[in-house]
C-alpha cells in the first residue's frame, strides 16, 4: 500500500486532455455539432436533457449523429432532478423533452420530430412511415408496455412474475424473429447489413437498453444471455463509437429509472439480490452490461481523471465531507491511475461511496471510465470501513441537481 496519494498537481499531469467536443466523438458535452461544416449551416437546435439521459431524447441525438446533420445543444433538467428552467417552459409550457427547432420551427414529441427531420434531411435507413418501420414501432411499443407490466407492478406474486416474465419473452423473441429474418446486423428493412442502423432500428435502441439494465437490477433476468439475437444487436451498436457516445450504464439506468417510471419492482431471487450488490458497488456486470472493450491506447480511467479534475471543487461542496473529501478522493484516483492503493482519511468512506453512488454515465463520462472510477472509489472506501451511505431516492433525484455544475 503506497503511503502517500499524488497531488492534484501530479494527477492533473496524468489526465486526457479534453475531448474535441464540437467535431470529436459523439459526446453528452457538445453545445454544438458539425460534422466538418460550417456553422452557418445549422437548420437544428434540439433541445434536450442536462443528464443525457432522457430515452425520447436519445433517440433523436442518435439520428441526428447518425445521419451527421449539424445541430446546436440547449440542455434543460429534467423534473426529477430539479426545476424546469423558464425559459424552456416560456417557449415550452408542458416543460416537454425533447424539443427541437428546424429552420425556426418549434417541434415537440420525438417520433413527430423524427418525421419532420426525414422530411428535411432524407430517411435514416427505411422511412418511419415505411409499412415494414411502422410494423417495427408497433412491436417496440409491445415490448415496452410488456416490460412496464413485468418492472412496474408492485405486489406481484410468483405465478403473476412468471406470467409477466413469459409475456415479456414473448414479445422480445418476436423482435429477435426481426433482426434474424433480414439476415444481417440490423432490423431496418432497407439495409439490415449496413456499416450504421436504420431509424427501424433507432427506435428501440433507448428502452431496450433501459430494459438490459433494469431487468437485471430489478429482476436478476439477463436479457443477453435468454435473447442471444438481441444480444448481438446490442453488441453491433457497441462497436459503433456514436452509440457508446450515448450509452449509459447498469448503475445509473437502475436507480435514475424508478423516479421516471413511477417505480421499479424487485423479484428478491438469489441472482438478482447478487446483481444488485454487484452493481452498487460499481463492478459492473461485464458482458451481461457491454460486451465492447476499450483499447489498450485509449485509457478510459484518463477520462475519468479528467472529468474529475474539471469538477473537484464542486464534488467537495456537494459531498457530505466537504473539503474533507479532498484526500480520500486523490487516494482513490492514486489507485485508479497507478494501481497502488492509499488508505483514506479514517471515517471517509460514506463520503467516498456518496461520490461512487452519483456518477452518471454518459452525462459525466463514458461507460468504462465510470466503471474504473466506481471501482476506485469502493475499493478506496473499503480500505476504511463498510459503512454505506442511505440507499438513492426513489422518488425523485434532486441529490442529481445539475445547476452547480453548469459550467459545463
Amino acid at each position: 500500500m503506497a503511503d502517500e496519494c499524488l497531488s492534484w498537481e501530479e494527477l492533473s499531469a496524468m489526465a486526457s486532455p479534453p475531448i474535441d467536443r464540437t467535431e470529436g466523438p459523439t459526446n453528452a458535452h457538445a453545445t454544438l455539432r458539425l460534422f466538418g461544416q460550417s456553422e452557418s449551416n445549422i437548420r437544428v437546435t434540439l433541445y434536450r436533457d442536462h443528464h443525457a439521459w432522457c430515452p425520447y431524447c436519445q433517440k433523436v441525438w442518435l439520428w441526428l449523429e447518425f445521419k451527421k446533420i449539424p445541430y446546436r445543444i440547449r440542455k434543460v433538467t429534467m423534473r426529477c432532478y430539479g426545476p424546469k428552467e423558464k425559459w424552456f417552459t416560456a417557449k415550452v409550457p408542458s416543460g416537454m423533452l425533447p424539443a427541437l427547432e428546424l429552420d425556426g420551427n418549434l417541434i415537440t414529441e420525438s417520433d413527430v420530430i423524427l418525421l419532420a427531420l426525414e422530411k428535411a434531411f432524407g430517411a435514416l435507413g427505411a422511412s418511419l412511415e415505411e409499412p415494414r418501420v411502422v410494423e417495427l414501432r408497433r412491436l417496440e411499443r409491445q415490448l415496452f408496455r410488456a416490460w412496464c407490466v413485468w418492472l412496474c407492478t408492485p405486489g406481484l406474486n410468483n405465478h403473476q412474475e412468471k406470467q409477466a416474465r413469459a409475456q415479456f419473452k414473448d414479445v422480445a423473441r418476436r423482435m429477435e424473429t426481426v433482426i434474424d429474418i433480414g439476415g444481417g446486423t440490423w432490423m431496418d428493412p432497407q439495409d439490415a447489413t449496413g456499416p450504421i442502423p436504420g431509424c427501424g432500428d433507432v427506435v428501440f435502441i433507448p428502452y431496450v437498453e433501459r430494459m438490459n439494465a433494469s431487468l437485471a437490477y430489478y429482476k436478476g433476468f439477463s436479457l443477453r444471455t435468454e435473447h442471444p439475437s438481441i444480444d448481438r444487436w446490442l453488441a453491433a451498436l457497441e462497436d459503433l463509437e456514436t452509440y457508446r457516445g450515448t450509452q449509459s450504464d447498469f448503475h445509473t439506468h437502475a436507480h435514475d429509472l424508478p423516479p421516471q417510471m413511477g417505480g421499479c419492482y424487485e423479484d428478491m431471487n438469489t441472482r438478482q439480490q447478487e446483481m444488485v450488490q454487484t452493481i452498487d458497488q460499481g463492478e459492473g456486470l461485464g458482458e451481461l452490461e457491454c460486451k465492447w472493450a476499450p483499447d489498450q491506447d485509449s485509457h478510459p480511467e484518463l477520462r475519468a481523471l479528467e472529468r474529475v479534475l474539471y469538477h473537484r471543487n464542486t464534488l467537495m461542496t456537494r459531498n457530505p465531507l466537504g473539503v474533507d473529501l479532498d484526500q480520500p478522493m486523490r487516494a482513490a484516483l492514486t489507485f485508479m491511475v497507478s494501481g497502488k492503493p492509499v488508505k483514506p482519511a479514517e471515517g471517509s468512506a460514506l463520503g467516498i461511496r456518496y461520490l461512487r453512488d452519483r456518477i452518471s454515465v454518459p452525462r459525466d463520462m463514458p461507460l468504462y471510465s465510470a466503471r474504473y472510477l466506481r471501482q476506485a472509489l469502493e475499493a478506496t472506501a473499503a480500505l476504511d470501513s463498510p459503512r454505506v451511505p442511505e440507499r438513492l431516492p426513489l422518488k425523485q433525484r434532486h441529490d442529481q441537481d445539475p445547476r452547480p455544475f453548469l459550467k459545463i
